[in-house]
């Protein structure tokens, strides 16, 4: 990958990179730290016993190949009515706990600070949904940089909302309007939009917060790359007036090892080892390109209503797959889905995963054709990296941006025609019907629309390739990232 040449300029510089408690946020973040240790910088990442536990095996096997990189661990606090362990806000946690959550990490801050002043790093990587590290690091005189999740695209086109509100200009949550200023004429709806940026809610003010400090800090980094989405990062640079550097596909840079794709994000490796190794085989007896991988990531659930919809339109397609399950609170789906599994599994068509599942090792099986996904940017990136178009199926937070980028701009996918933004706990009033279902996945698995976007999401594998390996972009900006950092450091001396 090229890494010794920046290896000994960069050996001096130490960070401390304190990724936030969701796995969708945690992973990358983590991803990041690898990164910058495999280029030389010491790495510690901050972080709690829980959270630990999702990525420290791969911590270790980066430390046992010599990389400069460790984690700290700090007890999580005990909150009243927060039950040990519980570290993490996933679909899984209600609302009630994430409070308690969010409690404990306002507690944590002090902790995290003290933490900062003693280990004197060079700089710091906070995740955006740390807004006080900026004036933490201003104190201590060194760069805060911050982990920006989500897309460009998403982030150029939330500006475009908070600064035009097109959204005002519309009669009904259902009429289009096209989102202004932006490289490429698109457009929405109201009702696609999140709740925050339709009417002021206390998320808008935090993700004010986390604006202001973005501008407060050194730069942001992005887990994307030039090739995919450029005239969005040139676009966002200009708008926020901010450093930025596009350095991924992180997840395809730092998970090589057959261990690390196996066991990525699983908090306990080994466990669930013999089912992966079952749906290996199970996959190797499918024909290539011939199964559909169906997960609506780490923060999101169905009501019992839509997953008999998800069910039969899988049933109904004609085509193999394998669907990650979330079970929702009220158990009605569990008499259901259990005998759906039993009548897959008969028929050898289809494969249910419950909880947590080795995408990287699926999405990397010849035998996985396409994707079925919620729209979240890592099992997107992930996705394109192994050459899979996509159904687009965005639920919450910046997803149905992200669809936009994926339907429209970079055509590699197909809309399975959800029009409805809910909050994370909140099922909503939509259900998307098995006949629009069944319709996306016909379009993706097979047909001419299908050939014209296997080729486009080819030639973006083939460029995310090429971004991390020496003279590719996102190695130069890294590299440049690094050299500046160090003339930082010289500078303060």
């Amino acid at each position: 990958m090229g890494s010794c040449e920046v290896k000994g300029e960069a050996e001096m510089l130490k960070a401390i990179f304190l990724p936030f408690i969701s796995t969708s946020h945690l992973i990358p973040v983590v991803d990041m730290a690898r990164l910058f240790a495999i280029h030389g910088v010491d790495v510690t990442i901050i972080t709690t016993p829980a959270n630990a536990a999702v990525f420290q095996s791969s911590i270790d096997r980066d430390s046992s190949r010599g990389r400069p990189i460790r984690t700290h661990v700090v007890k999580f606090p005990q909150v009243p009515g927060l039950p040990e362990g519980i570290e993490t806000i996933n679909a899984d946690t209600p609302p009630l706990l994430t409070m308690k959550i969010s409690e404990a990490l306002s507690i944590l801050q002090g902790q995290y600070q003290e933490l900062f002043r003693v280990m004197k790093p060079d700089f710091i990587v906070t995740d955006m949904f740390y807004p006080w590290s900026a004036d933490a690091a201003a104190e201590l005189g060194i760069p805060r940089l911050v982990y920006v999740g989500a897309s460009y695209f998403s982030h150029c086109a939330m500006n475009c909302v908070e600064e035009f509100a097109p959204h005002a200009k519309v009669d009904s949550d259902g009429e289009s309007f096209e989102l202004p200023g932006l490289p490429h004429k698109l457009e929405m709806t109201r009702s696609q939009l999140p709740d925050w940026l339709r009417a002021p809610k206390p998320y808008t003010y935090l993700k004010k917060m986390i604006k202001e400090s973005e501008k407060k800090s050194y730069g942001s980094l992005f887990k994307s790359f030039y090739e995919f989405e450029g005239a969005y990062e040139e676009h966002y640079k200009r708008v926020m007036g901010t450093k930025s550097w596009s350095i991924g596909p992180v997840s395809l840079w730092v998970n090589q090892d057959e261990l690390d794709k196996a066991g990525r994000g699983h908090a306990k490796e080994g466990e669930g080892k013999g089912t992966n190794e079952e749906l290996m085989r199970w996959l190797d007896t499918k024909k290539e390109n011939s199964v559909l991988y169906v997960s609506f990531g780490s923060m999101n659930k169905f009501p019992t209503a839509q997953l008999v919809e998800i069910a039969h339109a899988l049933e109904d397609c004609g085509h193999d797959f394998i669907w990650v399950v979330r079970k929702n609170d009220d158990h009605g789906d569990k008499g259901f889905l259990e005998e759906f599994e039993k009548r897959v599994q008969e028929s050898n068509r289809g494969y249910l995963i419950w909880g947590w599942a080795p995408q990287l090792a699926i999405l990397d099986h010849p035998a996985t054709g396409a994707v079925v996904t919620h729209c979240g940017m890592n099992t997107v990136f992930e996705s394109v990296i192994a050459g899979l178009p996509l159904v687009a199926w965005p639920i919450f937070s910046e997803q149905f941006f992200n669809e936009k980028l994926v339907v429209d701009v970079l055509k590699i996918g197909v809309s399975v025609g959800a029009k409805e933004w809910r909050n994370l706990n909140d099922f909503g009033s939509e259900t998307v019907k098995r006949e629009e279902i069944r319709k996306a996945v016909v379009l993706v698995m097979g047909g001419e629309e299908c050939v014209e976007m296997r080729r486009r999401v080819k030639v973006l594998s083939d460029e995310a390739k090429k971004a991390i390996q020496s003279g590719g972009t996102s190695h130069n900006n890294l590299k440049e990232l690094i050299e500046e950092l160090k003339s930082l450091k010289l500078q303060t001396k």
